[in-house]
């Protein structure tokens, strides 16, 4: 089984260039590319939007991917609105409260698609992700926008870290058998090992932060993404990139 995970769109409104970059364009290049990937999913994790949730662009957006030749699923950021995004995609009935969170099987794994928008998880999806846990005997994985783990990316570890950090690691620590987690929300690529936990962030298809500052800055402007395989409890995992587009 083989899973594309794209991450961090920030697509603006039509004809704006936030940070001189043609947002749009590195959308649709990094479909095109996920495309000759042959992948059997796609998963996109989070901050569709530049700045706060907007349905005309979740309109925007689904308009592409009901193009793709494969099923896709989508979780939030903490750019995104929940329930615009939720009811935009007619994905509602995933909805638990103003959350978006759910699991489901691609191919014979179990994946746990996780709503972070808040920069935490409400005590009800922490239940809930603890039911699920309790419910599965083998090795899981796990798609969510924030990573639940320091990474080693000073400005992002010190400013916007998910806020309930031990307590997930807690939840996900307790679990028996291993969980490969994939997210984004760094602008980075990286790997982290905790004990059970594998962490895989996936670079942006925005712009990518360095990694060797506390203050903010840009590292390059290449995008990317990632390529997942599930191969019998083996998981093996890719990253590609493309140049992005600059309007300057």
């Amino acid at each position: 089984m083989k899973i594309a995970q794209i991450t961090d769109l920030h697509i603006d409104l039509d004809g704006e260039y936030p940070f001189n970059i043609d947002v749009r364009k590195n959308f649709l290049d990094i479909l095109e590319l996920v495309v000759k990937e042959s992948p059997d999913h796609l998963v996109v994790t989070g901050d569709f939007c530049v700045e706060n949730g907007l349905e005309e662009i979740y309109l925007w957006i689904r308009s592409h991917l009901e193009l793709l030749p494969f099923p896709y699923d989508i979780i939030a950021g903490n750019h995104d609105d929940s329930v615009i995004m939720a009811n935009t995609f007619e994905m509602e009935h995933f909805l638990k409260d103003d959350e978006f969170y759910f699991a489901k099987k691609i191919g014979r794994t179990h994946c746990l698609f996780l709503d972070t928008s808040k920069g935490f998880h409400s005590e009800n999806q922490v239940k809930w992700i603890k039911r699920q846990l309790k419910s599965n005997t083998e090795d899981l994985v796990v798609f969510m926008h924030h990573p639940p783990l320091e990474s080693g990316v000073p400005f992002m570890d010190k400013k916007y870290p998910l806020q309930d950090m031990k307590a997930i690691q807690k939840v996900f620590l307790n679990y028996p058998n291993n969980i490969s987690v994939f997210s984004g929300h760094y602008h980075v690529e990286k790997t982290v090992v905790y004990k059970n936990i594998t962490l895989m962030i996936t670079p942006a298809c925005y712009f990518q932060i360095s990694q060797n500052t506390s203050e903010f800055s840009v590292d390059h402007h290449r995008i990317g993404m990632r390529m997942i395989e599930l191969d019998g409890g083996m998981v093996y995992s890719t990253v590609r990139y493309l140049d992005g587009n600059s309007v300057v």
